[in-house]
């Protein structure tokens, strides 16, 4: 391929404007170019072989840092460029202000200036998100999107702390916004209060350079996943349950969630952190995490995780690494694709949409509580694990979703309430045991709604 030389790189090369270097990586690439210009390569290469902070390379545009660095995976068409990094000079506030980060020789004033060129996507303003964009947005990178279309719940409070008491009721994106403005005026924040979909997400990820993910349910996960992909941006996933937290850096050409997890799990079999708990801190950490390896992907500091997976546990401190490869058969990042668009990512994970959960199978708190002095009524409580030792709704019969198969411990003549923690396995129960005739509705929000409105539990 032909590498194009631009600035002062020009005059390196001889006034040329083009190399002609082989390789199936940004690595052979560049080292065929500096042994062929050993004056150019002197700007290309660090003394311990990393890529120079003033370098300025771009494949089809876009920064290879953001591609994996020297383990840019290259194809036959792709267009290579090298120039050197235009430096934007701080202010005196911004100087002090990022001092002790300038100081370290992987960001120094060039990484620095990428921050604050980069525009970065935090999907979620919860657990995860909310760590994530508040050490995003003090490290100073200059645009960030939040994405999130909950609202903010007191119970939010002990992971999230980008929000505050007063904040209870608001949507979450414009919480988190206006917490980060106020955190670093220098950058510019925009709150976007609607969910990820099919429909939006290529519209509001375009133009973004890292893709930092912390939603808390598959077909987000998913959706995200394939966005990337299909946008050639790098993703930096993580997850966290109980006292477990996992963190993975999907870089593009080299592998994604799919290639990992080619099918979703059975619906209602992962409970969520609403249902089986979670310790606040460990989104702290995990959310943390994140912000750190978009950091060393947007400057090139360090050694990315692209390609691994690490998995902690917060109640033995240790950590294990697994390595993630691409899968040639994944359906959207194989070669070539199956998959080329997004999808319904709710019927893909076997959940029920929106328009699904309105038709017919809930039933809120004032209805069900209705219903209390119906002795025909059958009360179902599906939660799984560490629930099954927590109050219930007196009189139900405790019965995980796992085990539930076609509603034969029930009188199928009967009406059921079927209820969990907060909503979700309990529609995914209603609907299958309506499958079999059952007449079953799920309780709406739950166990957390019952007690919300002072109604009691027994053990």
């Amino acid at each position: 391929m032909d590498v194009g030389l631009e600035g002062g790189f020009v005059a390196l090369a001889d006034q040329r404007q083009t190399i002609a270097a082989q390789g199936g990586t940004l690595e052979a690439v560049l080292t065929a170019i500096a042994e062929e210009v050993p004056r150019l390569g002197r700007r290309i290469f660090t003394a311990y072989g990393a890529l120079a902070s003033e370098l300025d390379v771009r494949v089809n545009g876009v920064d290879a840092r953001l591609l994996g660095g020297l383990g840019a995976v290259l194809r036959y068409g792709d267009h290579v460029s090298l120039a050197p990094y235009p430096l934007r000079p701080l202010t005196p506030r911004q100087a002090e202000r990022y001092a002790r980060q300038m100081i370290l020789g992987e960001v120094g004033a060039a990484g620095q200036a990428r921050l604050a060129a980069a525009r970065v996507a935090v999907i979620g303003a919860g657990g995860l998100g909310a760590p994530a964009a508040t050490y995003l947005a003090a490290a100073g990178v200059g645009q960030l999107v939040i994405v999130d279309g909950d609202r903010v719940e007191r119970s939010n409070l002990h992971r999230q702390p980008v929000h505050r008491d007063a904040d209870v009721g608001r949507p979450k994106a414009e919480s988190a916004a206006d917490s980060l403005r106020a955190l670093n005026p220098d950058i510019e924040v925009s709150a976007v209060s609607e969910f990820l979909t099919a429909q939006n997400a290529l519209d509001i990820l375009q133009g973004c350079d890292v893709i930092v993910n912390g939603s808390d349910n598959f077909p987000t996960r998913y959706l995200v996943s394939d966005a990337a992909v299909l946008l050639g941006r790098p993703l930096v996933d993580a997850s966290i349950l109980r006292f477990e937290g996992r963190l993975a850096v999907y870089l593009p050409r080299q592998g994604c969630y799919r290639c990992l997890f080619p099918e979703p799990p059975p619906p209602g079999s992962v409970p969520s952190c609403a249902e089986a708990g979670v310790i606040g801190a460990l989104g702290g950490q995990m959310g943390s995490m994140q912000a750190l390896e978009a950091i060393k992907l947007i400057t090139g500091a360090g050694e990315s995780l692209g390609g691994r997976m690490l998995v902690y546990d917060a109640l033995t401190g240790e950590q294990r690494r697994f390595s993630l490869t691409l899968d040639p058969q994944c359906a959207v990042c194989g070669d070539p694709p199956r998959q080329t668009e997004l999808i319904d990512y709710e019927a893909f994970c076997g959940v029920l949409g929106p328009q699904q959960a309105e038709e017919g199978l809930g039933i809120s708190v004032p209805e069900a509580l209705a219903l209390r002095a119906d002795p025909r009524v059958q009360w179902l409580d599906v939660r799984a694990g560490g629930a099954l030792d927590r109050p219930t709704i007196p009189g139900a019969l405790r019965l995980p979703l796992e085990e539930l198969g076609r509603g034969e411990a029930l009188d199928g003549q009967r009406p059921v309430v079927v209820f969990c923690e907060i909503g979700r396995r309990s529609m995914l129960a209603a609907e299958r045991l309506s499958r079999h005739g059952i007449r079953a509705r799920s309780l709406e929000g739950g166990i957390v709604a019952w007690t919300a409105a002072g109604l009691d539990l027994s053990s």
